[in-house]
C-alpha cells in the first residue's frame, strides 16, 4: 500500500530542514567531481545508454529519430525575449526543447557542434533581462533548460560560458524564487501543477549550481522540500489528476524531473515518489487514453495523442512496461517517431527506457478512480483500436483548470470517437480580448466561454442555466464485475437551486452504453436538455439518430423522456470571443418537468 507519510512539516520540523545542512551536503558532493554530469544521468549511465542503443532495435530507432530532429533544428533562430501577452512561456519551452535535445545528442554521439549550438541558445537566454517571474512557469522552464544544459555540457563549455550560465540561473531563477515578499511566489503553497513545475525547475537549477552558489541553492532546496507536498496532494487516493490528462503530463513531468535529479545528484528523493496516488497516476493516465489513442480530454486539454516521457520513468520505476502501450504505439513507424521526438523533453524517454520484460501484467478493462475529479472508465479490450471505450467523470468546476463538465463522457466504438469533449480554448485568444479567464466565481466571465461551460459538454442543462461552480459530484454506486459495468453519479449539488436531486447512471456492455438521467424537485414545465457533441454526420429518424463518420455508423436511441432528437450546430458560439468549432454538432433531446417536478431520460449508444 502506498505510503501516506510524506506530509507537510510542522514549523518546528521545517526549521530543522536547515540551509546549513544542505549547504554541507552540496560541498561534499561537489568535492567528488566538478564536471561529472549529475542531473538525471551520471557518466556510467551515459555509457550504459550508448551500449543499449547499439543492442536494442526499438531504442535505436527512437534514438535515430532524435538525431534527425536535432539536425533539423540546427537552423532555428536563437531564442529571443518575446512575450505573448503576459507570458514568455513559448520561448522558455523552445529553449528547453532545443537544449535538452542538443545536449542529449552531444552526450550520446560526442558531436561537438550540438554542444556549441546548445551553448549559443543558453547564452542568448542568459542575456535576457529576466525570465518573466511574474508568470513563474516561464522562469521555471527556462531554469530547467539552463540547468540541464549546464550539467550535460559541463565538459564542452568554456569557463566563461559556465560562469555566465550559472550566474543567469542564480539571478533569473533562484533569487526570484526565494523572494518571500514577491507576489509572484504564491505557487509555493498551491495545490496544482504550478507547485510541481516551479519547484521542479528550481530544484534542477539549485542542483546544477550548488558549487557556485551554495547558499542560494541550499535555501531553494530547503524551500522545495518543505513545500512540495502541496502540489502532490491532488493525486490521492488513486492517481486521478484533477486538472486533466494534459496537465498530468505537465505537472507530473516536472515532478519526475525533480525526483530523478534528486536521486542522481544526491541519492535522496525525499520519498516524494511514495506519496499516496503519485505512482498510481501512471495507470490513471493510461486509463484516460481511448482505444483510438486519443485522451479523455476533460478539463483544459485537447483531443490529440500525447507522447509523455514521464511515462517511461513511471514504467521503469514500477517495472511495468505495459504502461507504455500508447507511447509505443506512437513510435511504431518512422513518421510517428518524427512527431513523437518533437515533444518537450523527448530525449528523456531514452534515459528511462525500460528493459524488455518477458511477461506483463494486464491492466483492468474496468476502472474506478477516486479523487477530486473521480472517473469511471470501461473498455472492451486494450489492444484493439476498434474496441468500445467509455469514460465519465464527476468532480467540480471549482477545481484548477476545470470546466462545467460534471457528468460528461466520451464514447468510442469501431475506431471512432463518437461522443467528444471540445477541450480548451487558447488562453491568449481570450485574455487578449479582455476576458477574465481565471476568475471562477459563479457569475464570472470565465463561464461565458463556450468550451468551458456546460452548454458545450455531454451533460445535462436545466432551463439554459449554468452548473453550480461550487457543486461537487461523486459516484455513489460503482459495480465493475458481471456482464455489464454500472455506475451512478450523484449530480445534485451541481444543480443546487435548480433541482433537488439529479443522478446520471450508466450501464456499459461490450458494444453499447445505456445512459439514464433522473431529476427531481424541478419546477413544473422546467425544460431539461440532454446533449452529446460529435464530429459525426447525423441523420434523424424521430427517436433514433444515425451517426456516420469514417465510413462507420452508430445508432443512438432515445428510449425514454423525449419524443425526438434535434441537431444544433456548434460552428460559431456566442459571444464573439468564443472559438469556432468547425464540423462539430450537438445531438440534443429535451423534456419538460411534469407536475411532480420529475424528468427522466434514457438514451442508448450502440446496439
Amino acid at each position: 500500500m502506498p505510503s501516506t507519510n510524506f506530509s507537510l512539516p510542522t514549523r518546528r520540523q521545517a526549521a530543522q530542514i536547515t540551509a546549513a545542512s544542505l549547504l554541507w551536503q552540496s560541498r561534499f558532493l561537489y568535492a567528488q567531481a566538478a564536471l561529472e554530469t549529475r542531473l538525471l544521468a551520471r557518466a556510467t549511465d551515459w555509457q550504459t545508454l550508448r551500449e543499449r542503443i547499439r543492442s536494442e532495435p526499438d531504442l535505436a530507432a527512437y534514438h535515430e529519430s532524435l538525431l534527425e530532429e536535432a539536425a533539423r533544428a540546427l537552423d532555428s533562430q536563437l531564442v529571443s525575449y518575446k512575450k505573448v501577452g503576459r507570458r514568455l512561456l513559448t520561448i522558455s519551452r523552445s529553449l528547453l526543447k532545443r537544449v535538452v535535445l542538443w545536449a542529449y545528442v552531444y552526450r550520446t554521439t560526442g558531436d561537438a557542434k550540438y554542444a556549441q549550438r546548445a551553448a549559443q541558445e543558453m547564452l542568448a537566454a542568459a542575456d535576457f533581462p529576466d525570465w518573466n517571474p511574474s508568470h513563474f512557469l516561464d522562469t521555471a522552464e527556462a531554469t530547467a533548460a539552463m540547468a540541464i544544459g549546464y550539467d550535460w555540457l559541463s565538459d564542452a563549455l568554456t569557463e566563461e560560458q559556465r560562469q555566465r550560465i550559472a550566474s543567469a540561473i542564480h539571478t533569473h531563477g533562484l533569487l526570484p524564487a526565494l523572494d518571500s515578499r514577491a507576489k509572484h511566489n504564491g505557487w509555493h503553497k498551491w495545490e496544482s501543477n504550478w507547485n510541481q513545475v516551479c519547484f521542479g525547475g528550481m530544484t534542477l537549477g539549485a542542483l546544477a549550481v550548488q558549487s557556485v552558489y551554495p547558499q542560494a541553492a541550499a535555501q531553494l532546496l530547503a524551500l522545495a522540500k518543505a513545500n512540495i507536498a502541496h502540489g502532490l496532494k491532488p493525486y490521492a487516493p488513486d492517481g486521478v489528476y484533477p486538472e486533466g490528462p494534459a496537465y498530468w503530463g505537465y505537472g507530473t513531468g516536472y515532478q519526475v524531473l525533480m525526483i530523478a535529479a534528486l536521486r542522481s545528484a544526491t541519492g535522496d528523493t525525499w520519498q516524494i515518489e511514495k506519496t499516496l496516488g503519485f505512482l498510481a497516476s501512471a495507470q490513471a493516465n493510461v486509463q484516460t487514453m481511448g482505444a483510438t489513442g486519443l485522451p479523455y480530454n476533460f478539463s483544459d486539454g485537447m483531443d490529440r495523442p500525447r507522447f509523455e516521457p514521464a511515462m517511461f520513468w513511471m514504467a521503469q520505476e514500477l517495472g511495468q512496461p505495459e504502461l507504455l502501450q500508447f507511447e509505443m504505439r506512437q513510435l511504431s513507424s518512422a513518421a510517428d517517431r518524427r512527431l513523437a521526438v518533437r515533444a518537450s523533453s523527448a530525449p528523456l524517454a531514452v534515459l528511462w527506457w525500460p528493459k524488455p520484460k518477458p511477461t506483463s501484467q494486464p491492466l483492468p478493462l474496468r476502472w474506478h478512480g477516486r479523487g477530486e475529479n473521480p472517473l469511471v472508465i470501461v473498455r472492451s479490450a486494450w489492444a484493439d483500436p476498434n474496441s468500445l471505450y467509455f469514460a465519465i467523470k464527476g468532480g467540480s468546476a471549482s477545481l484548477n483548470h476545470a470546466h462545467m463538465d460534471v457528468g460528461s463522457f466520451v464514447f468510442e466504438l469501431d475506431g471512432v470517437r463518437w461522443g467528444i469533449d471540445l477541450g480548451l480554448q487558447d488562453y491568449e485568444s481570450l485574455e487578449s480580448k479582455g476576458v477574465d479567464l481565471w476568475n471562477k466565481k459563479q457569475n464570472s466571465q470565465r463561464w461565458q466561454v463556450f468550451r468551458l461551460n456546460n452548454h458545450s459538454h455531454s451533460t445535462l442543462t436545466v432551463d439554459g442555466q449554468l452548473h453550480q461552480v461550487a457543486g461537487h459530484a461523486s459516484f455513489n454506486k460503482v459495480e465493475l464485475d458481471g456482464a455489464q459495468a454500472h455506475a451512478s453519479l450523484d449530480m445534485s449539488a451541481v444543480f443546487s437551486g435548480q433541482a433537488s436531486k439529479a443522478q446520471r447512471s450508466v450501464w456499459v456492455k461490450q458494444r453499447s452504453v445505456m445512459i439514464q438521467d433522473e431529476l427531481q424537485g424541478l419546477r413544473p414545465s422546467t425544460r431539461v436538455r440532454w446533449q452529446m457533441p460529435t464530429k459525426a454526420n447525423i441523420a434523424l429518424q424521430g427517436q433514433r439518430a444515425v451517426l456516420t463518420q469514417s465510413s462507420r455508423e452508430l445508432s443512438v436511441r432515445l428510449m425514454e423522456g423525449a419524443t425526438e432528437f434535434v441537431v444544433l450546430s456548434l460552428e460559431k458560439p456566442m459571444p464573439e470571443f468564443n472559438a469556432p468549432n468547425p464540423g462539430v454538432s450537438m445531438l440534443v433531446c429535451e423534456a419538460a418537468a411534469a407536475a411532480d417536478g420529475r424528468v427522466r431520460f434514457s438514451v442508448q449508444l450502440g446496439v
